[in-house]
This record gives C-alpha cells, sequence and structure tokens, in this order.
C-alpha cells in the first residue's frame, strides 16, 4: 500500500501514469466507461491501491485500485467505499479485488 495522499491527488497521479479508465462494479465484471468495457476476474491485475479512512465519518472511507488489463491494454482505476458502504457486487469479483490487492 502506498503512503497516504488525498483521492484527489492519487487519481491525477494515476492518470498520469495511464491510468485512464474509470472502471465501476457491475455484478460480475468491471465495467469501463464504453459498452464493450467489462473485464471478468481473470482478466485484470490490481497493480496498486490506496486506502482513505475519514477521520469522524465513516462515508469518508474508500479504496482506490490502480487496474490493468494486459489481454486488452488497458489501464484504469476504481473507486469503492469499503465496510459496509462498499458497492454490491457478486462474491467473485469481490473476492478477485480482495486477492489481487494481496498480492500488490
Amino acid at each position: 500500500m502506498e503512503p497516504m495522499t488525498t483521492l484527489t491527488t492519487i487519481l491525477a497521479q494515476l492518470k498520469e501514469e495511464g491510468y485512464t479508465e474509470d472502471f465501476n462494479l457491475q455484478d460480475r465484471h468491471l465495467a469501463g466507461q464504453g459498452p464493450a468495457i467489462r473485464l471478468a476476474p481473470h482478466e485484470f491485475a490490481v497493480d496498486k491501491y490506496y486506502r482513505f479512512e475519514g477521520n469522524s465519518d465513516p462515508d469518508d472511507e474508500a479504496v482506490v485500485y490502480a487496474i490493468s488489463s494486459a489481454k486488452f491494454n488497458l489501464k484504469g482505476t476504481l473507486v469503492n467505499g469499503y465496510g459496509i458502504y462498499s458497492d454490491a457486487a457478486s462474491d467473485a469479483l469481490v473476492q478477485a479485488l480482495k486477492e489481487k490487492t494481496a498480492a500488490c
């Protein structure tokens, strides 16, 4: 895990590093902004991640994932709350994110 800074700073830094796609969790895959971009758990890697913890407000808790897909020559970010505020996704996708993050 990288040193703490602001969410905005991290997203700007990652964009400069080529992580330009904005991913969202959708049931069994990561969805990009284009309709054809759908990554199954076996099609992406978590290159690094950043955890943000709010001092007093749980709504400020989030994780930023820097994600790449060699298969599709694509790099992007996924911002997700964690704990009870995380987005719903399939067990397989959540498990893949956890496993891939542990490998960072």
